[in-house]
């Protein structure tokens, strides 16, 4: 699909089917393998009835994709949220495939949803939503099948109830089948830093390629989340000047560079920038076109698009939100000489540190924070410079160089399995 060609600019299938079919044209994919890669392996739509706190019956919607087994166990995030789509669903699974492979982790793709307004329900009423989600996918999930983990508006302790669901069917406790659970049911030291900790260093290393100081740049971060925060540190920890950072319902800036300190704490008391009486107020759509070197979108999906591509002020793009920017702003920021890292990319320090959890679980031995953060450190700089030799090899950008690296690794993989018939 060539970006021009899109249905809906939107629409998160439709951006990942353009991407895929540009570094497939590259690549001079076999068609048979273009046909089984383009399309999940399997689709499950299931109805969730729950018991709410008044007594009455509410059925809600849910979903899970696996995209592909090819390279092993499916892996991603459930997703609690009102505006949850199959097609969305359908295009993070489809990430979580090139993703894993980029950072070349043993791991499929895969990714789970629950149509819900998650801020609406009590404890219990998410508690039994969480676990009846679960008994309805337990055939299609586990520790050699799929392993789901935290998303947006999921956490460790729905991870619990997950992994408790599933071991209270198995007889035995099965902690390997979910990842992002509380340290205290195995889960893994640096997981909730992770994807903000791995778009710092992919921040650092697009400075160095570009041939930028980090001490002399600036940047802002267009959410403060777990991952917009997590990156907002550990950019600041090179040195670079944080001059902005939103949340949903807006941001704050200052020129001269923010006071992090302070806004860490205001984010520990209130987790959001509400009441943070520090710098100007800005919009999302104004951070978008500030006059930085770095910007990373860590919020959501479709924020730089045709309609603000040619606004963009920033050398640098680092994506810690997964589908950020559109395929035709692509093009856009191609021609204007702009540096993107690409969501396949910059936000897979938390898949990464997924795949250390689940080794753990499997073997027993659990290692400490520091030894977590050498590991990851050394698998997403690995992958950087992977993607950098593709995307000068072929003369392509940083994004469908990446694609092209993880679909010739899982065509590569589906081609030697062959086709079971």
């Amino acid at each position: 699909m060539n970006p021009n060609q899109l249905r809906n600019e939107d629409n998160p299938l439709d951006a990942m089917h353009a991407r895929f079919d540009l570094a497939a044209e590259k690549l001079g994919l076999d068609p048979a393998l273009y046909q089984i890669l383009k399309v999940a392996d399997r689709e499950i739509s299931v109805s969730i009835p729950v018991v709410m706190d008044d007594g009455s019956l509410k059925v809600f919607r849910g979903y899970r994709v696996q995209h592909s087994v090819a390279r092993g166990p499916g892996k991603g995030g459930i997703r609690f949220d009102g505006n949850v789509t199959l097609d969305e669903i359908r295009a993070l699974a489809a990430w979580m495939t090139w993703k894993c492979a980029v950072v070349n982790v043993p791991f499929g793709g895969a990714k789970g949803g629950v149509v819900c307004e998650p801020d609406k329900l009590s404890f219990g009423e998410l508690e039994r939503l969480s676990r009846r989600y679960t008994a309805m996918i337990m055939d299609v999930i586990g520790p050699d099948r799929d392993v789901p983990a935290p998303d947006m508006n999921t956490n460790p302790q729905i991870m619990a109830w997950i992994m408790d669901t599933y071991s209270m069917h198995q007889r035995c406790s099965v902690p390997a089948v979910v990842t992002g659970k509380p340290l205290e049911l195995g889960g893994s030291h640096g997981r909730v830093r992770a994807t903000g900790y791995g778009v710092g260093m992919m921040t650092r290393e697009a400075l160095y390629r570009q041939g930028m100081d980090p001490k002399q740049c600036t940047a802002a971060i267009q959410g403060c989340g777990n991952v917009g925060s997590v990156s907002a540190d550990s950019i600041n920890g090179l040195g670079v000047k944080i001059c902005a950072i939103s949340d949903i319902h807006g941001g704050i800036y200052d020129p001269s560079g923010l006071d992090m300190t302070k806004v860490r704490a205001h984010l520990r008391e209130n987790r959001s920038l509400e009441g943070l009486d520090i710098g100007d107020r800005i919009t999302n759509t104004q951070l978008i076109e500030l006059d930085v070197d770095v910007l990373v979108p860590a919020a959501t999906e479709n924020v730089i698009s045709r309609s603000n591509a040619k606004k963009v002020q920033a050398k640098v793009i680092v994506e810690g939100a997964n589908g950020p920017t559109t395929p035709k702003a692509d093009e856009v920021l191609e021609s204007k000489g702009v540096f993107v890292v690409p969501d396949i990319l910059a936000n897979a320090g938390g898949v990464t540190v997924s795949y250390f959890e689940w080794v753990q679980n499997r073997i027993g031995y659990y290692w400490d924070e520091r030894d977590i953060n050498n590991r990851l450190e050394k698998i997403m700089v690995n992958a950087f410079q992977e993607v950098c030799a593709m995307s000068d090899r072929h003369e392509v950008s940083l994004r469908i160089a990446a694609y092209m690296l993880a679909v010739s690794r899982v065509a590569e993989v589906t081609k030697r399995r062959g086709i079971y018939a």
